[in-house]
């Protein structure tokens, strides 16, 4: 692991649209207004708000982020699954209140992670996997542009038991000039 790594995972990330903070206890009650939304758990792996908090304050390998635009929480995500040995995190557990959607709040967010991952923690390697029936969030992923790697069939059991096949999706170093210049030019047409 790159010296510095670890304790560099979790930091403050500012953009124009959306801030991201390290998820705190000083988030909840932010995040139980912004996620009362029942469209939001359509495809995420609980329904159940307390469950999600749960999992992600319980999660040692989670590292949360609450998203806020003017100083309100609107979303969360994380890196998750790290791998520092291999250089590799995955994105994930991300969900925005729906006004947020189409304003550029995930995009921004996304961009947010991909550029601390590559550019100062150092990873090589990052994925994203979304349940391949959701075609709002691969559309999304295509779209950073990230390459679509394959489906895992019976990936997850999820939402009290339903299974779930996974679609991976993954940037590289090497196509991180790429997709972040892609990125800044989508940012910069809001």
């Amino acid at each position: 692991m790159p010296i510095g790594m670890f304790e560099n995972l979790a930091q403050r990330l500012e953009g124009r649209i959306v801030v991201l903070e390290p998820l705190g206890p000083e988030h909840v009650e932010g995040i139980r207004a912004s996620a009362a939304d029942e469209r939001i758990w359509t495809w995420m792996w609980t329904t159940d708000l307390d469950a999600w908090l749960e999992h992600t304050f319980g999660n040692e390998r989670l590292y949360p982020f609450a998203a806020l635009h003017d100083g309100n929480v609107v979303g969360s995500t994380s890196y998750l699954i790290w791998e520092p040995q291999h250089l590799r995190v995955e994105i994930g557990n991300t969900w925005m209140n729906p006004s947020m959607w189409n304003t550029g709040a995930n995009v921004e967010a996304k961009y947010l992670l991909l550029r601390h991952a590559f550019e100062e923690l150092g990873f090589r390697r990052v994925e994203f996997k979304t349940d391949a029936k959701n075609e709002r969030a691969r559309r999304a992923l295509a779209a950073l542009p990230a390459e679509f790697e394959g489906i895992h069939r019976k990936h997850m059991v999820v939402r009290g038991g339903e299974r779930r096949d996974s679609a991976w999706y993954a940037v590289i170093d090497d196509d991180w000039p790429e997709v972040k210049a892609s990125l800044e030019q989508r940012l910069e047409n809001r």
